[in-house]
C-alpha cells in the first residue's frame, strides 16, 4: 500500500493550498435558519411526508429529504437546523427545500438568516500512527484515552478545530465555520503526523553527509564497507 497521496491524486490537487497533496473531504454541514413564524408542529407532521414528531422525546418535527440527502429539526419557534448535507451548497439548497415545504403547508415562512455552524471533513494519510507518542508530545493539544476512545482528540487552537486521529491514519475534522478552516487545520497537522508515522522514528532526524567518493583511501573504504550507524 502506498504511503503517501498518489501521483495521480497530486496531479488534481492545487499544492498551493495543499501542498501535503491530501484534500480533506466534507461529510457534513450543520446550518441553521430562521423561518420568522411560529410553527405547529403537530399539524406539520401529519401533513407533510417524510416527517416524524415524538414531542416526549424531542421537541422538533424530524423532516427528511433525498436530494440532497440531509435532515431538518424545525422548532415551534421557526428555528431550523439542517444537517447532513456535503457541501456548502447543498446546505443552503436542502434548507430552501424545506422551508418551501413548509410554505406549501400554509406558514407564513420567510428564508432569513442562514448560516453554517458546524462542518465536518475527514481524510487518510494513508500511514499509520503512533498516537502514543503524538500524545505525549503534543500533551497540552492531545487527550488519548484508548480504553474509551480508539482515536486520539487534538484541538487545535488556530484555526480552532478539533481533529479525531487514529492510528489507522484516518483523520476527521470537526468544528469549522469554512471549509478553509479544515484544509489549514489538516495542512498544519500533517508535518506533526508524519513526524510519528509508525515505523518513521527517523523523520525529523536531518539526512546524515554524504559518504565520500570510491577514491577514497583505504580506511575510508572500509568505513563504507562498515554496517550503517544505528542513530
Amino acid at each position: 500500500m502506498s504511503e503517501g497521496p498518489s501521483t495521480e491524486v497530486e496531479a488534481q490537487v492545487d499544492l498551493t493550498v495543499h501542498p501535503s497533496g491530501i484534500v480533506p473531504q466534507l461529510q457534513n454541514v450543520v446550518a441553521t435558519v430562521n423561518l420568522e413564524c411560529k410553527l405547529d408542529l403537530k399539524d406539520i407532521a401529519l401533513r407533510a411526508r417524510n416527517a416524524e414528531y415524538n414531542p416526549k422525546r424531542f421537541a422538533a418535527v424530524i423532516m427528511r429529504i433525498r436530494e440532497p440527502k440531509s435532515t431538518a429539526l424545525i422548532f415551534a419557534s421557526g428555528k431550523m437546523v439542517c444537517t447532513g448535507a456535503k457541501s456548502e451548497q447543498e446546505s443552503r439548497l436542502a434548507a430552501r427545500k424545506y422551508a418551501r415545504i413548509l410554505q406549501k403547508l400554509e406558514n407564513p415562512v420567510i428564508f432569513k438568516e442562514f448560516k453554517i455552524q458546524n462542518m465536518v471533513g475527514s481524510c487518510d494519510v494513508r500511514f499509520p500512527i503512533r498516537l502514543e507518542g503524538l500524545a505525549s508530545s503534543h500533551s497540552v493539544f492531545c487527550s488519548y484515552e484508548p480504553e474509551l476512545f480508539p482515536g486520539l482528540i487534538y484541538r487545535m487552537v488556530d484555526p480552532k478545530i478539533v481533529l479525531l486521529i487514529f492510528v489507522s491514519g484516518k483523520v476527521v475534522l470537526t468544528g469549522a465555520k469554512r471549509r478553509e478552516e479544515i484544509y489549514q487545520a489538516f495542512e498544519n497537522i500533517y508535518p506533526v503526523l508524519k513526524e510519528f508515522k509508525k515505523g518513521g522514528l527517523l523523520e525529523s532526524v536531518p539526512a546524515p553527509p554524504a559518504l565520500p567518493p570510491p577514491q577514497s583511501a583505504p580506511a575510508d573504504e572500509a568505513q563504507l564497507g562498515a554496517p550503517a550507524p544505528q542513530l
